[in-house]
Parts: structure tokens; C-alpha cells; sequence
């Protein structure tokens, strides 16, 4: 079941992106020059980046009795963190790459930190 859910969120993701790429095509320009279609379009690839990184937190692991030493906690703290900082590096900057490479770094920063000082 989990490679067929694999398939089918690869496979509508695939769709997704087709379709918002290919909308601009097929509207009229007179349409396409409106503010608020500017705005959406500036906002869309933080949106993205933000379901892929929220889709892939891991908090299944997680209890109520889960301490704080925990390699779970720790590693969904560390998504949190990162993600936060992806939101503020992209707000800042409007540079989706910038904001990766940031997300990257601090997910693995976190992590790091967390295994050694807590």
C-alpha cells in the first residue's frame, strides 16, 4: 500500500504542477496582468515548498510519553525549526533556492544541536 500511495502522490503532484504551468498558456494576457494573479504567482513555489516539507514531518513515532531526549521528538523539532526558517529566509529574500539551501542547512544544524545538548 505504501508504494501505491508513493505512486499516486508522485503522480498527482505531477498533475498539479502541469496544470499550473500550463493555465498561463491558455488564459488571455488581458487576464494574466491582474495584481492578484501577480501576488498568487509570487507566493506559489513558497506554497509548494511548504506542503512537500509539511507532508514529509514525521511525528508518527510520537506519544505522550515520548521524552525529550527522544530521536523522534528531536527530529520533528528540527523540521519544525527548519521549516520556520524557510518561511523567514523566503519572506526576507524571495529567493526559493536560498531559502532550500537555508531549510537544509538548519534541519541538520538543529538535529545536531539537539543530539548534543539535549
Amino acid at each position: 500500500m505504501t508504494s501505491s500511495y508513493l505512486i499516486a502522490a508522485t503522480f498527482a503532484m505531477a498533475a498539479v504542477t502541469f496544470i499550473t504551468r500550463a493555465i498561463p498558456a491558455l488564459i488571455p494576457q488581458k487576464l494574466l496582468d491582474k495584481p492578484w494573479l501577480h501576488r498568487l504567482n509570487e507566493s506559489l513555489p513558497l506554497s509548494v515548498l511548504i506542503l512537500l516539507i509539511l507532508t514529509s514531518l514525521t511525528y508518527q513515532d510520537l506519544s505522550l510519553t515520548t521524552g525529550l531526549n527522544s530521536a523522534e521528538l528531536h527530529l520533528l523539532l528540527a523540521q519544525i525549526g527548519a521549516l520556520t526558517l524557510v518561511l523567514l529566509i523566503y519572506h526576507i529574500s524571495r529567493q526559493l533556492l536560498v531559502s532550500m539551501v537555508v531549510g537544509i542547512a538548519a534541519i541538520n544544524g538543529l538535529l545536531w544541536l539537539f543530539n548534543h545538548f539535549l
